[in-house]
């Protein structure tokens, strides 16, 4: 089966996006066209849905290739940290929505970790440790609707704006939640290919 199949078709248009939607976001408060913010918003509803849409055609397509399962989550943490970085930076913040640093540090620090600890786990292993966690998801879900609440704050009214702290708060709590779930899960790996090599 060909690598580019239309599930992977679908993941890499998601990552070529993640540069047009970072233009949007630099040009955010930039004197004159104040369609930006609009823009980036509809760049991120698209790339979210196609989310969705390339796991859904992998499975129904019977389309699942390894390059499929590392290009996904690839596509997320571009997404997320692009969008993480750049909403904490006044510059190119949405008004009044500025993302606090401590939610980009620890989204970043969360990722920067788990990549870390996958390389470790391949040093010890010599195997990559690729296995999508129930944690992991929810945080990357919570992530993104926070990203993309935050998108669309301006335009909503005052009683549902007030979600936007407790977002923030639930999105860093996954964040360190899926850190150590994965730590553990990476350890067990570690663990139970040593012991079937003592076997």
């Amino acid at each position: 089966m060909s690598w580019i199949n239309w599930p992977n078709r679908v993941t890499i248009a998601r990552i070529t996006l993640v540069a047009p939607f970072a233009i949007c976001l630099l040009n955010l408060n930039a004197p004159g066209w104040t369609g930006w913010r609009h823009l980036a918003l509809g760049i991120f509803v698209f790339m979210a849905i196609s989310d969705a849409l390339d796991g859904f055609l992998a499975r129904v397509l019977h389309q699942e290739t390894p390059l499929g399962r590392f290009l996904d989550p690839v596509g997320d943490k571009l997404l997320i940290t692009c969008s993480v970085v750049l909403l904490a930076m006044d510059a190119s913040s949405v008004p009044r929505f500025l993302l606090p640093s401590w939610v980009a540090v620890i989204a970043i620090g969360k990722d920067v970790l788990t990549v870390v600890g996958f390389g470790i786990v391949y040093a010890l292993t010599g195997q990559f440790f690729i296995q999508p966690r129930i944690w992991g998801k929810s945080c990357t879900a919570m992530q993104l609707v926070m990203i993309g609440f935050c998108l669309l704050a301006p335009d909503l009214p005052d009683a549902a704006r007030r979600a936007w702290p407790p977002l923030c708060w639930a999105a860093t709590g996954l964040a360190v939640v899926a850190l150590i779930d994965y730590i553990g899960a990476g350890n067990r790996f570690v663990a139970n290919l040593n012991a079937h090599a003592q076997d």
